[in-house]
């Protein structure tokens, strides 16, 4: 049986967005799989250290099937503690899982530490959104209906992103640029991040906390910031998974019933 994790419940929210044609999405070309798109032209991205393979953040293309396709994406940042990303199960494996619900995913491979730190990635993150929204005419995707999903420190990278996303540069030279980098939706899983100075959760999209409980440090973290963000009058869920054997199974698998959620 094919099985997904309980962000579910946020998503049959956050996705029943109207407006949006399935036909329309499915009519689109049928798009190859695998391909990667970089986040800026070679010479061109901001705060780089250098011209090799890990100055270049970009991402990868998981299409859904053209059968279920519904207009609808989603940024999927890996963790792995800004040194690795953990590509396989959160990365592919959640792609694949979006996939199946009518989502097309673009994994993302982000700027790693040392060599980076936070202002880097949170520069990838919102980029990221950008490129996604520039391309959807190419992939048969509603502009309006791109989310992110992190995992761990792609958690903690979704929180900066989101804090620092707007609606784009109208005036900028580059027309990625003048597009919004605000996500229609953000699920922080494994952690609650850092805020940014003068962080507005009141202006926070629909957000999805994640955490296993014996987490101690990430679950009170969570919690602390579910709070902040129902006192600022955010829309948001929660869920606290008691046991887990590993990090990854706070994201504890159910049977999938989302295909009809998402369309």
């Amino acid at each position: 049986m094919k099985r997904s994790f309980l962000v579910l419940p946020v998503l049959t929210i956050m996705f029943s967005i109207a407006g949006w044609s399935a036909d329309k999405a499915r009519s689109a070309a049928e798009i190859q799989h695998g391909v990667n798109i970089p986040l800026w032209e070679d010479g061109k991205v901001p705060l780089s250290q250098g011209d090799g393979p890990l100055d270049k953040p970009f991402l990868t293309v998981f299409p859904a099937p053209a059968n279920k396709r519904n207009g609808a994406s989603v940024v999927v940042a890996p963790g792995g503690s800004n040194i690795m990303l953990m590509y396989g199960v959160e990365g592919i494996d959640i792609a694949e899982t979006y996939n199946d619900w009518g989502v097309t995913a673009f994994v993302l491979t982000y700027r790693m530490a040392p060599r980076y730190k936070d202002d880097a990635r949170t520069l990838d993150g919102t980029r990221a959104i950008q490129v996604v929204r520039a391309r959807a005419a190419d992939y048969g995707l509603d502009p309006e209906r791109v989310g992110y999903t992190g995992f761990s420190a792609g958690s903690t990278m979704g929180r900066l992103v989101v804090g620092a996303s707007g609606p784009g540069d109208p005036n900028a030279a580059d027309p990625v640029a003048r597009l919004s980098s605000r996500p229609a939706y953000a699920g922080l899983i494994y952690g609650p991040g850092r805020g940014i100075a003068n962080e507005n959760l009141k202006n926070f999209p629909p957000i999805f906390l994640c955490v296993a409980q014996w987490d101690r440090g990430n679950s009170l973290g969570s919690a602390q910031l579910f709070q902040d963000l129902t006192r600022a009058g955010a829309v948001l869920s929660c869920t606290f998974i008691r046991k887990a054997a590993t990090v990854l199974a706070a994201a504890l698998a159910v049977p999938s019933s989302a295909s009809g959620c998402l369309s």
